[in-house]
C-alpha cells in the first residue's frame, strides 16, 4: 500500500525508533562486558536482529513465506536460506 512506512519512517510516532532501541541495548551489552572486548559482535548482532525480525514477520504473515519475503523486501529463496541458517521453523 502507498501508506506503508518507508525505510526511514516509523509508525510509532514519537516513540523510540529501532535505531535508538539498538543503541540502548548495545550500551547495556558493553556495560555488562565490564571492559572485556567482544569478538564477533557484528555477526552476533545481525543474527539476533534477523532472528527476531524474521520470526515476527512470519508471525504477522501467519507463516506465509511469499508475503514475508515481500514484506522484508527480499527474494523468497533468500528468506528460505536465512530461515535454515537461523534454524527458524515457519509455522502456518
Amino acid at each position: 500500500p502507498t501508506d506503508a512506512p518507508s525505510r526511514q519512517d516509523s509508525p510509532l510516532d514519537g516513540e523510540e525508533d529501532l535505531r535508538e532501541a539498538v543503541l540502548r541495548m548495545l550500551d547495556r551489552y558493553f556495560t555488562a562486558l565490564n571492559g572485556v572486548e567482544p569478538a564477533g559482535l557484528h555477526e552476533l548482532v545481525l543474527r539476533q536482529v534477523e532472528e527476531a525480525l524474521f520470526t515476527r514477520v512470519l508471525k504477522e504473515t501467519r507463516g506465509n513465506q511469499i508475503r514475508a519475503a515481500q514484506m522484508l523486501g527480499i527474494n523468497r529463496n533468500t528468506l528460505r536460506k536465512k530461515l535454515r541458517e537461523l534454524e527458524i521453523q515457519p509455522k502456518g
